[in-house]
């Protein structure tokens, strides 16, 4: 599994690379460290050689940490890139010049109404068809949870993440989120017998679901530990779950990001008030 780790020396960026050694199989890592330098002002010259090789430098040391942590946590560490300027920029020009399967970070997130990933994390997200892990807290490792609703997106975040992803002796979830009946058309929401109706269609379509996944489990002997059919807005409902069960990681999928839909997904949703680590296949 290629993986392009990037950090900027935090704690919460070398907290990814902790925690995804946990899930990794295979992972041979690769990591860019951008010293930014697009928050300086005009009157500080960056074409100086002495600031070039100053931040080379900074990049350097962190990079140095970031192989030792690496081999330390048992992944095989490939090669280090240094970039001096926009952080977004540099980042998304390694992921054009080179074919990664995963790429890794960490999110300080925001509070009050700006709550969300981050200003790189989101960007970096929303502007690549790589699959991307982010993390924001510590955590346990321990347990996963398939968000699961049925479509190609959701089978093919499932089959990556079985796939690439170490989960044997986890506690594996599986979680349906269906929208309430009683949020359809008034009309139809006034007949309780056409109510019972699709709610008992929306449970089975829900339980083959969760087969699907189940099956495709057992594929790499595999169990899911517990599942649930929940019922409102998917993405609060997921949330809410993780936090209650104390989910360590979410794995969800999402459409193509050339399609411009993330924006409005599930999956950002998630991202922006889930506790728990987030792996997104697209």
């Amino acid at each position: 599994m290629n993986v392009l780790f990037c950090t900027d020396g935090s704690e919460i960026s070398f907290r990814a690379l902790r925690n995804f050694s946990k899930w990794a199989r295979n992972a041979e890592i690769d990591a860019i460290c951008v010293v930014d330098w697009s928050f300086l002002p005009d009157s500080v010259a960056i074409e100086d050689s002495r600031f070039e090789t100053s931040c080379a430098n900074v990049a350097g040391s962190i990079l140095e940490k970031v192989e030792f942590e690496t081999e330390e946590l048992g992944m095989t560490f490939r090669d280090k890139i240094r970039y001096c300027g926009e952080t977004v920029s540099g980042i998304l020009e390694q992921v054009q010049d080179k074919k990664y399967d995963l790429i890794l970070m960490g999110s300080h997130g925001k509070k009050g109404l700006q709550r969300w990933l981050g200003s790189v994390s989101r960007d970096i997200v929303n502007n690549v068809d790589t699959a991307t892990y982010i993390t924001k807290n510590k955590n346990e490792c321990k347990k996963v949870l398939f968000a699961a609703d049925g479509s190609s997106n959701s089978r093919f975040a499932a089959s990556e993440a079985i796939k690439y992803l170490n989960l044997t002796d986890k506690e594996i979830y599986i979680v349906i989120v269906l929208e309430s009946p009683n949020l359809l058309f008034l009309e139809g929401a006034l007949d309780s017998r056409w109510l019972m109706e699709i709610e008992e269609q929306q449970h089975k379509y829900a339980t083959r679901i969760i087969l699907e996944v189940q099956d495709k489990l057992k594929q790499y002997n595999l169990k899911a530990d517990k599942f649930a059919i929940l019922q409102g807005n998917p993405a609060e409902k997921i949330s809410e779950f993780a936090k209650k069960e104390e989910i360590d990681l979410i794995i969800t999928g999402t459409r193509h990001s050339a399609q411009k839909r993330f924006s409005g997904s599930v999956s950002k949703r998630i991202l922006e008030i889930a506790p728990s680590d987030v792996a997104i296949f697209k």
